[in-house]
């Protein structure tokens, strides 16, 4: 299975990877994650990343596509992944596909968290409340109103996208973790 989870911040795309991760042994492809490995194993994708970030510069669309296909070459690929983190926009998406299609591969699924942003904003404040001093500094509501505003900028054209590739399946974020991991459980058996 390859599949995407969309969501804003704070919907649980994590936790749900996570469970998809232990229970059908896929693997979870944060691009954050693999942009920092390439630039550890100092691989040419890598080194040229790192270039940009040192020099306080986005890395562009192709550089992290070229990270993403790397990535997909690596045998523990072969049973399925979990984008997490890509794409982001639009035009990313259109990359992913031309990737996925020059590996003779196609996402199987792209699972929305749909999500009440104005319940979100108020976990954030109970859980910052609750977390007195070990709250972490871009866990609080101010700083989920930017991350929610970029999100409705740049991602969420994203369910449009794959509504129109026949790809999306929509989940309510605000069920309960288990409620919500069986409904994208039974997506998995209905699509699988």
């Amino acid at each position: 299975m390859r599949l995407i989870l969309l969501g804003p911040p704070g919907a649980g795309k994590g936790t749900q990877a996570q469970k998809l991760v232990d229970q059908h042994n896929l693997v979870q492809l944060s691009t954050g994650d693999m942009l920092r490995a390439a630039v550890k194993a100092e691989t040419p994708i890598g080194l040229r990343a790192k270039a940009l970030m040192d020099a306080g510069e986005l890395v562009p669309d192709e550089v992290v596509v070229q990270i993403v296909s790397e990535r997909l070459d690596e045998p523990d690929c072969g049973n399925g992944f979990i984008l997490d983190g890509f794409p982001r926009t639009v035009p990313q998406a259109e990359a992913l596909d031309a990737l996925l299609e020059r590996k003779r591969l196609q996402l199987d699924v792209v699972i929305e968290l749909v999500v009440d942003e104005d319940a979100l904003l108020d976990r954030v404040k109970k859980r910052a409340a609750e977390s007195g001093d070990n709250v972490r500094s871009d866990d609080n509501a101010d700083a989920l109103k930017k991350r929610l505003d970029v999100y409705r900028a740049q991602t969420a054209p994203l369910a449009q996208f794959y509504r129109e590739k026949g790809l999306l399946k929509q989940v309510n974020g605000m069920a309960a973790i288990e409620e919500v991991s069986s409904e994208i459980d039974r997506i998995f058996v209905e699509v699988g």
